[in-house]
């Protein structure tokens, strides 16, 4: 497994993030996600990010009972504030109290007095932006976080952080931006990207196989594998659906050819072609099975040479998504769950 170095930071994660959304207390049984964790550690991942609104809280404390026992000082443990973890109007968005609350809460179920990284789960427009900023300066002053991070934020919205941290003074600094990024969907090349490039700060590439779709498991005219995502329950159908098409899959198909010559599967083809993205350091990925998680983080390490990337391109045609205003769209903070509706 190799190791980047995220934005400007001096903070080193591996190539590879194993990520446990919709995975951990939704498709995986307890025992089955503390062997995805074992082996994600065999394979040389270091970098483990998670949510307090993943399964509401059911994902940090198995990651927490799967690192436990792994000296501190080798992981970066990451996790996420902003939606949703309770019924209360409090129980939501940037506030400080909600960041300082969902904070402690994160490290009492993963079992750790820090994280390395602590992100922005999305932008939260009711809450003041200086609150927020000051709440996270806040936590890393008080050694409970290392690093500050955001997630599926806008290029403006990333930007306006930048310019109201350094016009309070603070000290700490976003490093990181998780979006959502693979071969299909690239909405953050046009805007969110060039941004973090200039400004020193690293993207965390989730999603990378389009929830399984660029594997090549969902094949043209075939029905889905039984234990596939699209067959489970909870939410991971509305989110593959999104990316589930007959033009895709053919177009995934013109894509095997392509990993068969570089020495690839599909899968690592697609993570490949992530890392090989300027800005990148990480892609993070989810697995319900062992094996997966072998294969994802063997992709580590592979370079895609430019022929490679402009037959990918080809193979992709108009498919491909470069609409930055989807996120916006997509990702903004919703008053179904922004305000109370009681």
């Amino acid at each position: 497994m190799e190791h980047r170095q995220l934005g400007g930071s001096g903070l080193m994660v591996s190539e590879v993030t194993y990520g446990n959304w919709l995975t951990h207390g939704e498709l995986a049984e307890r025992d089955q996600a503390l062997s995805c964790i074992r082996a994600a550690l065999d394979a040389g991942i270091t970098t483990f990010d998670t949510a307090d609104v993943y399964a509401q809280g059911a994902a940090e404390e198995l990651l927490g009972a799967g690192l436990s026992g792994i000296r501190r000082s080798s992981l970066e443990i990451t996790s996420k504030v902003c939606l949703p973890t309770g019924e209360g109007p409090n129980d939501r968005g940037l506030s400080r109290k909600h960041i300082m609350e969902s904070c402690e809460a994160s490290l009492r179920r993963l079992g750790t007095d820090y994280l390395d990284l602590y992100q922005a789960h999305r932008f939260d427009e009711r809450t003041p932006l200086e609150e927020t900023l000051i709440a996270f300066d806040d936590l890393v002053r008080q050694g409970k976080v290392l690093y500050l991070g955001v997630s599926e934020w806008t290029a403006p919205q990333i930007e306006a952080a930048l310019t109201a941290a350094a016009g309070l003074g603070l000290r700490s600094r976003i490093v990181s931006n998780q979006p959502q990024y693979n071969m299909l969907w690239r909405v953050i090349e046009p805007e969110v990207a060039p941004l973090c490039l200039r400004e020193g700060i690293g993207q965390l590439a989730f999603q990378p196989l389009a929830q399984g779709v660029l594997t090549g498991k969902y094949r043209p005219g075939q029905a889905w594998p039984e234990d596939a995502r699209a067959n489970a329950g909870g939410r991971a159908p509305t989110f593959i659906n999104r990316v589930l098409g007959g033009d895709v899959l053919d177009a995934v198909e013109r894509l095997r050819p392509i990993a068969s010559d570089a020495g690839l599967s599909l899968a690592q083809l697609a993570i490949a072609w992530v890392l090989s993205r300027p800005g990148v350091a990480s892609v993070v990925a989810g697995a319900t099975k062992p094996d997966q998680i072998k294969e994802n983080a063997s992709a580590a390490g592979e370079r895609l040479d430019d022929e490679v990337l402009r037959r990918i391109d080809e193979a992709l045609g108009d498919l491909v998504d470069l609409d930055p205003a989807k996120t916006a769209r997509m990702m903004a903070v919703k008053p179904s769950w922004a305000v109370s509706t009681s």
